[in-house]
């Protein structure tokens, strides 16, 4: 099937298992500065270790009544196909050939990239070798081993090694908003996920409060070994909409939701 047989629709699985941690110091209406330079610097690094240089593709007009300068969105509601049942060290996989099975694919690795389990170095390595293509894997590997150091470590709250300081739970979890296909041909394309993320350290006494961002991660994918790959990878800021007025919950509430409420498997 090719990627113009799009029928523009999305549904989710309920949580299979738990998953990362949510959690966080309790805060007003406005972060901490140091909190938000702490988010800040985190983003900026991440981009600056996996954003690599776009390669290949056609471009097309990918979404349903849509134009090459300007994809629209696509109307979400059951699509009839069953989501993915298989998973590769974890991580879903076997998605259909097709923009349907392209923007599942890309909502699905976006979750895995925004884990907390990229900050161990062996999980990591799994899930980049489940993830990307092939020939890029090394690549991938050599750039965030160098993104994720000591430094940066300390920055979002870990001890050096990466692990979570006694007594607090470490929160790292990413969860798209919604998925677009920009370009697209019989066996590649270009998907943008715009995603909410919480990333921070959960703990009565923590400085490094779990926060909130919204951002857009732009995944160039190949059809590669009877499924889609991670060919390259960028993010950036945004769409963020106006905060809301809410009372920020405590460390214990944060910690106690993050380990009882699991991840989803997405499929569109």
């Amino acid at each position: 099937m090719s990627l113009g047989d799009d029928t523009g629709q999305t549904r989710t699985r309920l949580p299979e298992r738990g998953g990362d941690p949510y959690g966080g110091a309790r805060r007003g209406g406005r972060s901490s500065s140091r909190s938000l330079v702490t988010v800040v610097g985190v983003v900026v690094l991440l981009i600056a270790a996996i954003a690599f240089a776009n390669r290949g593709g056609d471009d097309s007009a990918a979404e349903e009544g849509g134009s090459g300068d300007s994809p629209k969105a696509a109307a979400t509601a059951p699509s009839g196909k069953k989501p993915v049942s298989s998973k590769a060290s974890g991580i879903p996989s076997g998605f259909a050939h097709d923009q349907q099975g392209a923007e599942s694919a890309a909502a699905n690795y976006s979750v895995a990239l925004g884990s907390a389990e990229m900050f161990d170095k062996d999980r990591r390595d799994v899930i980049l070798q489940s993830i990307i293509v092939p020939d890029r894997v090394a690549d991938f590997e050599a750039t965030l081993d160098k993104a994720y150091t000591p430094e940066f470590n300390k920055n979002v709250g870990l001890n050096d090694d990466g692990t979570t300081p006694k007594g607090y739970t470490f929160v790292s979890r990413t969860s798209p908003i919604g998925t677009k296909v920009t370009a697209s041909s019989a066996d590649a394309a270009t998907v943008e996920v715009w995603c909410s993320g919480l990333l921070g350290l959960a703990g009565e006494s923590s400085t490094n409060p779990v926060t909130n961002s919204w951002f857009t991660i732009t995944m160039q994918l190949e059809w590669t070994n009877d499924d889609w790959k991670i060919v390259t990878h960028s993010q950036k800021d945004g769409p963020t909409p106006v905060p809301g007025d809410k009372r920020a919950s405590s460390a214990d509430e944060m910690a106690k939701a993050v380990e009882e409420y699991g991840g989803f498997t997405y499929a569109r």
